[in-house]
């Protein structure tokens, strides 16, 4: 809850809740700065209230769009829980922008396979990842502060990246690490900063579908079947990447 219901309002609760049940509730409590809207604070009163629902619908005259519940967890997760959260839709577009930009990064990821094939070993870039995973876990171990994390996360999408655009073979890191990075990048955005893929798993053959499509209407020069698949895309959030090594999709940034 909010720090400013701390006492008496849920110090009163936990106390009846104790003498109802003989027990503690929770052992350990968290309280949230305080919530402002275009930098007002938020309350009934001021007629600036925005309920989860309204927020998921778009409808509340100061929203411009509808927000999905993962965009507001990250928009949430951006602040560390003392600081003081602001609403508003260049935020909340922001943290749509960056959420898909996580999502992004754990799909390259994810589609990564550690090369059988021998590469130089780039042992900088193998100190760079070790230090980011660690950082990534560092922020939390610092009173749970999830902006520091958010920006490690980041960081190694950068790394990502690198493997995903062939700029570096993966074997250009140990086996070790890179299942590492695998390991951890998944469990710390699942696990522990809750955000889920919110694409549907079963349009990923329709996804595959339209990309095989794609792919024969390039080989066959169909230009108007080409840009009726990019639009359809475009209509979804999502983007066809054209790349050296083949075609694939990502969420639009």
């Amino acid at each position: 809850g909010g720090m400013d219901l701390l006492f008496p309002h849920h110090e009163c609760e936990i106390a009846q809740s104790v003498a109802a049940n003989k027990k503690q509730p929770a052992r350990y409590w968290i309280h949230n700065n305080m919530i402002t809207i275009n930098g007002q604070k938020m309350g009934k009163s001021l007629g600036n209230f925005i309920t989860l629902t309204e927020l998921f619908q778009g409808k509340h005259e100061l929203l411009e769009q509808a927000y999905t519940p993962m965009t507001i967890r990250f928009f949430i997760l951006q602040a560390q829980y003392r600081s003081t959260l602001d609403f508003s839709n260049d935020g909340l577009k922001a943290a749509n922008k960056a959420y898909r930009k996580v999502m992004n990064g754990m799909k390259m990821l994810n589609g990564l396979e550690y090369s059988q094939e021998p590469a130089e070993h780039d042992v900088k870039l193998e100190e760079e990842i070790k230090k980011i995973l660690d950082d990534c876990y560092k922020g939390m171990l610092d009173d749970f502060n999830t902006a520091i994390t958010l920006a490690s996360v980041f960081n190694l999408i950068k790394k990502i990246n690198v493997f995903y655009l062939q700029q570096k073979s993966t074997a250009a890191i140990s086996r070790e690490t890179f299942d590492s990075m695998k390991k951890e990048f998944n469990a710390l955005v699942t696990d522990v900063l809750g955000l889920k893929d919110e694409k549907d798993i079963n349009a990923e053959g329709l996804i595959q579908g339209l990309l095989d499509l794609y792919k024969e209407a390039k080989e066959h020069k169909q230009y108007d079947k080409i840009d009726q698949i990019r639009v359809y895309f475009k209509n979804q959030g999502l983007v066809i990447k054209d790349m050296k090594h083949g075609i694939d999709w990502a969420y639009e940034e």
